[in-house]
Formats: structure tokens, C-alpha cells, sequence
């Protein structure tokens, strides 16, 4: 890529970066957390150090002088800098023309489908139907498992109005699953279960909805679009502006699976993506309009409608380590820290207490990068009038591959 030594190149897109050991060096892998490009590629520390100068302002000259200064007065060729840019291009990387064609044609692909497909099967756990679900079936009966699940499920009196549920993949969240699924299968069955997932990547409303049906590679789980008309018309927002959001998210999917495991395309859903609010200005949910609007909106939906409705929070707990940018390594005392802080949270939820838990995640400003937040505090507002009783399931921490912890929790809670 070819540019006038006075003309800056264009910009690096959002990415996200993480180093790995290869051969006995150290590599900057990069990753489209938004999966437009599918493919991850690796620079070298210097060849990152260039794609980090890509804002949009550095020219050829700039780039030269800040390499320079970093690298003890080393000189970099053009030519080089330009193979760089030509690569991290090539591959959708810079925020450009090409990328602009790779993202309109992967959305318009996305919205003109009927059926969201499973993303993550073959990735994240096995595609192939009989071998899935084997393994669905192993996470109840491993060590500290709840055991296996009845061949069918039994008649219960008892009503399960809200459940929160871990979104880690399922290797290393296999028990927060398994309890808080077991528990589930052996209340009555609901209709509707309004999913409240976490959007990662954000979007421009507090809520995302799709009309789309939701496919595993068990099968297809319809979307109620009586309920989704309800909450779009009664919003006042355009919650489909950033659908997209639902392609690759999994929070929602891996939920949709467990479900389809347990009862077949017996039940509908309501994928509902919440995006976080900015949390560095303090802003609480509780002043904010479109979310008390929305949430009374679930509310009255589930008073009208007549059905048995599940409210579900697709969450992961507390981020810490160095994978999610603290400066610190993972010690026992961290951990146990972090459990404190977890089980604070974990106390208010069990009381059904919207505002007190997100004051209690906030009171240290979410210094534990708390991602399901708003998907909590949106299914304990929801569910305050209806749930009389809440049952606490599992806690768990799993290590991240990259460096870090990622705690885990299961809570039922009953008419």
C-alpha cells in the first residue's frame, strides 16, 4: 500500500491483541472480536509496534521517528513499513474500503437470514449431534456434578421464574451448567424464556433484540415474535440497530443449546443482548429512561401473556488478570479476593435487590470487570414482583488460557 510520505495510512481497526510463545519467541497475535475477519495473523513485536502507529494521524515520516525512539534510533526502510500495512490490509485488519465491503456483505448476509446459526458449533464444542450430545450429558455426571439427568423429566410443582447462568465455554464452566441446569429440568417446563446475554462488543442501544430463530446442531429453537414485537413497539428505541451484535455472540447461543438439550423445540426464547452503559461515568440503570421503560415492558409482557416465562441471565462473574489488563499475576490472594468480592455480590442477588447489587458490583468501581452487570440487574428487576425464593446453585473460578481468572456462579430463583 503505496501512500505519500505526508499522507497518513489508515487506521487500525478495534482489535483485540495477545502475545503467545512461538519457537522460543514472543509473537503478537490478532484477533476481530466482532468476527468479520475470521482469520487471526501474528506480527512480530516490532511489526505490532508499527500496526499500533495505524490511528488515522501517523504518516510515513511519523512512524519512522516513533519506531526510532522505541527501538535505540533503529532505522526502518519504507518499503517495510508499507509490507506491514499491505498485510495487516490484506487480511481486513485497517479500517479502509476493503474492510467496508467485507462488513456490508457479512451483515447483509446475516440480517437476510430467517435462522441465526450456531457460530461457535465446531469451535467451541462439537457440531456433530451424537458426539454433542455425549458431551452435554458428561457435564452432569462428572466429579462435583449434580448426576445424571432423568431420561424424562418428571411432574414438579415447583415454578423456576429466574435463573442465572454462567456463559464461560463449557470445558471450563462444565459444573456452574450442569448445577444450574439440573435444577431447571426439575421444575415445570416454561414456555418462553426471555434471555438476557451480554453483548461484548457493545451496541448502541442498552438492548438488542433479532426476530431471528436460534439453530443448534440439535436443532432449531423458535423465537416467540409475539414477545419481540411487544418489547420492539413498546421501547420507543430501534433495538434491531445493532442486530448484528447476535451473530457471533455467545452468551446467548451456548444457553440456546443447553436448552434445546433439555427440552428439544418444546419452548421459545427471547434473545436479548444488553450492552453496557459507560461505566466510567457512573451513570446508574436506574436513571436511565430506555432501560426501566424496557424492563417494564418485560414485566408487562409476562403479566399479560398468560405463559410460564423464564427470565435467564447469561453471565460470567469477576475478569481479573493480566488477559483483561490489571498489571498483576494470578496469586491465591487474588483469588480469594476475588471470591470475597464475588460472594458480596452474589448475597445482594440472592435478595432480589436490582439496585443493591449493582451498587454493591460499583462500590469499587467494577474494578473486577464484572461483564454480566446489566444482564443481572435487568433479570433481578424483572423478576422482583414474581420470585418469592432464590436458591444459590455454584461458584466457580477457571483459569484464562492468556492469563487471568474468570469467576462463575449459578442462582435459581422460584415463584
Amino acid at each position: 500500500m503505496s501512500i505519500h510520505e505526508n499522507q497518513p495510512y489508515p487506521p487500525l481497526r478495534h482489535i483485540e491483541a495477545f502475545p503467545i510463545h512461538h519457537q522460543e519467541q514472543t509473537l503478537i497475535c490478532l484477533h476481530d472480536p466482532l468476527g468479520y475477519v475470521n482469520t487471526e495473523i501474528t506480527l512480530s513485536p516490532a511489526a505490532f509496534f508499527i500496526a499500533a502507529c495505524l490511528d488515522g494521524k501517523h504518516t510515513l515520516r511519523d512512524i519512522q521517528l516513533e519506531f526510532a525512539r522505541e527501538f535505540q534510533g533503529a532505522l526502518i526502510p519504507r518499503e517495510q513499513i508499507e509490507r506491514i500495512v499491505e498485510f495487516l490490509d490484506e487480511h481486513g485488519f485497517l479500517l479502509n474500503e476493503r474492510f467496508e465491503e467485507i462488513r456490508n456483505k457479512t451483515e447483509q448476509e446475516f440480517l437476510q437470514q430467517v435462522v441465526r446459526l450456531p457460530y461457535h458449533a465446531g469451535q467451541s464444542y462439537s457440531s456433530a449431534k451424537h458426539e454433542l450430545g455425549a458431551f452435554l450429558a458428561s457435564l452432569f455426571t462428572r466429579t462435583g456434578g449434580p448426576g445424571p439427568l432423568p431420561d424424562e423429566q418428571q411432574s414438579s410443582d415447583e415454578s423456576m421464574v429466574g435463573l442465572i447462568a454462567p456463559h464461560i465455554d463449557f470445558h471450563r464452566g462444565a459444573l456452574g451448567y450442569a448445577h444450574a441446569y439440573y435444577r431447571l429440568y426439575q421444575c415445570k417446563k416454561p414456555d418462553t424464556i426471555i434471555i438476557f446475554g451480554v453483548s461484548h462488543q457493545g451496541g448502541e442501544t442498552p438492548y438488542i433484540l433479532t426476530r431471528k430463530h436460534y439453530s443448534t446442531p440439535l436443532g432449531t429453537i423458535k423465537t416467540n415474535q409475539d414477545c419481540v414485537e411487544y418489547l420492539a413497539k413498546s421501547s420507543g428505541l430501534d433495538l434491531f440497530k445493532s442486530e448484528i451484535m447476535h451473530r457471533m455472540e455467545h452468551s446467548i447461543e451456548f444457553q440456546v443449546l443447553m436448552l434445546n438439550y433439555l427440552f428439544g423445540t418444546k419452548i421459545q426464547i427471547v434473545p436479548v443482548l444488553c450492552a453496557p452503559l459507560p461505566e466510567d461515568e457512573g451513570i446508574s440503570p436506574e436513571g436511565v429512561s430506555e432501560i426501566q421503560q424496557f424492563l417494564q415492558t418485560c414485566i408487562r409482557y409476562i403479566e399479560e401473556s398468560g405463559e410460564r416465562v423464564l427470565v435467564l441471565s447469561a453471565v460470567d462473574w469477576a475478569h481479573v488478570g493480566k488477559r483483561f489488563g490489571d498489571s498483576f499475576d494470578i496469586t491465591e490472594e487474588i483469588r480469594n479476593r476475588v471470591k470475597d468480592r464475588d460472594d458480596e455480590d452474589i448475597q445482594v442477588a440472592l435478595s432480589i435487590d436490582p439496585e443493591g447489587f449493582f451498587r454493591s458490583v460499583m462500590k469499587d468501581k467494577n474494578s473486577r470487570k464484572v461483564c454480566g452487570l446489566y444482564s443481572i440487574y435487568s433479570t433481578l428487576k424483572v423478576i422482583k414482583g414474581i420470585a418469592h425464593r432464590a436458591e444459590f446453585l455454584h461458584y466457580g473460578q477457571a483459569p484464562d488460557p492468556i492469563g487471568g481468572i474468570v469467576s462463575f456462579s449459578s442462582i435459581a430463583y422460584f415463584e
